[in-house]
């Protein structure tokens, strides 16, 4: 009967001593398991979001100078059309992020700003000048400043920015429900993203 005790015993401790093991073991491999696919995650999402919108804009270009002693007057003048387009992105890949396996958070610690491009396609009409007074490089690089600095002012007062922010926050979101499935929790900085309304926060 003793026997049958121990032996009893002995089989239920190398038993519970075998699934302590094995679970042990599987617990690992899901923890690897999930962080390789949130860092998958992470690395897909790693690419340029792009918004793009097109603005036009017309002003006139005039410019006078006084000739021989302020005797004469030099004239030069053009209608400046300027059809643009623009671009706002995030360049993902410069999204800073750091894995806590042990306490399964996923940190953002940098999410890169917006970079906005302006392509501008400037034509010229009613284009006048007179001899001593003639459209140059000069002036036309001082055309194109003009024209990107009031196409960049449009863009600030546009919703383009906006568009491009709620494409940031979609891609984002994807992080936050693998990484809420999965059972881990989201983080930018010292804040616990907890809803995915929290990711309005990211914007700011």
């Amino acid at each position: 009967m003793v026997r049958f005790i121990s032996g009893f015993v002995i089989a239920v401790l190398l038993l519970t001593g075998a699934w302590i093991i094995f679970s042990e073991k599987e617990s690992k491999e899901s923890l690897d398991e999930s962080s390789a696919l949130i860092q998958q995650q992470i690395e897909q999402v790693g690419k340029l979001i792009v918004t793009e919108g097109n603005f036009s804009q017309v002003f006139n270009f005039k410019n006078s100078q006084n000739l021989f002693l302020n005797i004469l007057k030099s004239d030069k003048k053009a209608l400046v059309v300027a059809n643009a387009k623009v671009t706002v992105e995030y360049d993902l890949r410069q999204l800073e992020t750091e894995l806590d396996v042990e306490n399964k958070k996923v940190i953002l610690k940098k999410i890169p700003d917006p970079v906005i491009n302006i392509y501008p396609d400037i034509q010229y009409y009613d284009v006048r000048q007179d001899y001593f007074n003639q459209f140059g490089a000069a002036d036309y690089n001082k055309i194109k400043n003009t024209v990107t600095e009031r196409i960049r002012q449009k863009v600030d007062q546009s919703n383009l920015l906006d568009n491009s922010r709620e494409r940031l926050m979609a891609e984002l979101a994807n992080i936050y429900v693998l990484t809420k499935s999965l059972g881990w929790t989201l983080q930018y900085n010292e804040i616990v993203i907890e809803h995915e309304e929290d990711l309005m926060i990211l914007q700011r």
